[in-house]
């Protein structure tokens, strides 16, 4: 995977990860901020798309508002490794799905419409592989973000939106489902969108703008493959902390400097007792460390017993199932 060749690639990827234009021409706003013309921003992001730099341009939504979701983990033996990895990837809805560093080592986060459909991709898994999968359900989520700064410095990132699930309209899933795919590199994507669902391009960036307001949308803009832009040391840490002092514990780690993901999950019996997750994206292992080190001596979580599991293999990294393949509108 290549890495940004300029500043002008940096500042694409810096600057419009998040708040991306609601303009009709929205490569357009962002060249007049760069200083260059819009085919040049949509030349430049289809290279980066095509090097695996990006991911998409596009949208993440706040979690189990417009579709279901859960984390999932397998103790997988080393021998059988690459051949459940593509059972769980083989699953539909499966979008993440990454090789850490514990018994239980393979872990996935399966997405769907909704609670049955994830519940079947899981059950498929433990059919398919005759093993065990632990099913670790979202409780609450302290930080979703998930933006890099190119720059390496280590700052809280912005709290979540509160989410309004009301403000949801019939259609949105549509646009939501295109949006977590990937916005169309062309200079007009929201007229194209408009196109393919029989809707008006005011409509479509009405909408858009309404369900990000309404925090529906937690992000909008450049999502990037982190390990190609150098952030190769991943660590989820796990805190096994009671669900009471999660209240005042989760919003203090997920506003801690470095941490880049913070939620509550249901542990499941005396497997896996951790409630509170944080993720740790760093340029080295001992960036991260050290990372951890400073939450660990946060007065909130001073001797609270934890685990770092560091990823070794990403297999995959994509956008959510929101709307099953074939069921958007033509």
């Amino acid at each position: 995977m290549d890495r940004p060749t300029d500043d002008l690639d940096r500042r694409i990827l810096d600057e419009w990860q998040r708040d991306f234009p609601t303009a009709p021409r929205p490569f357009a706003v962002m060249a007049e901020a760069l200083g260059i013309i819009e085919s040049e921003v949509l030349r430049r992001l289809h290279r980066l798309h095509q090097t695996g730099t990006i991911t998409r341009v596009g949208a993440t939504c706040a979690p189990n508002t417009v579709s279901a979701s859960t984390l999932a983990a397998i103790a997988v033996p080393d021998w059988r490794i690459e051949e459940v990895a593509r059972i769980v990837n083989a699953a539909p809805g499966v979008n993440h799905s990454y090789l850490r560093e514990h018994q239980w080592n393979l872990w996935f986060v399966a997405t769907g419409p909704d609670r049955a459909h994830v519940d079947a991709a899981l059950a498929g898994i433990e059919a398919t592989s005759g093993l065990r999968v632990l099913d670790l359900r979202l409780e609450r989520a302290f930080n979703i973000d998930l933006g890099f700064s190119l720059d390496g410095s280590r700052k809280a990132l912005p709290p979540p939106r509160p989410v309004r699930a009301d403000a949801l309209r019939k259609g949105d899933r549509d646009i939501l489902q295109i949006l977590t795919s990937g916005l169309p590199l062309v200079a007009e994507p929201y007229a194209q969108i408009a196109n393919r669902l029989g809707r008006s391009e005011d409509d479509i960036i009405t909408r858009i703008a309404a369900l990000q307001e309404a925090g529906i949308i937690a992000r909008f803009g450049v999502i990037v493959r982190h390990r190609a832009l150098g952030w190769r040391s991943n660590a989820m840490v796990v805190w096994d902390l009671p669900s009471e002092a999660i209240d005042t514990a989760g919003p203090v780690l997920a506003a801690h400097p470095g941490v880049t993901l913070c939620y509550e999950r249901r542990p499941v019996g005396d497997i896996w007792p951790y409630r509170l997750y944080s993720m740790i994206h760093a340029r080295s292992r001992s960036e991260a460390l050290e990372v951890l080190d400073a939450a660990s001596e946060l007065p909130v979580l001073a001797g609270v017993p934890h685990r770092a599991l560091f990823s070794t293999r990403c297999f995959r990294q994509q956008g959510a199932l929101i709307k099953e393949s074939g069921s958007i509108t033509a």
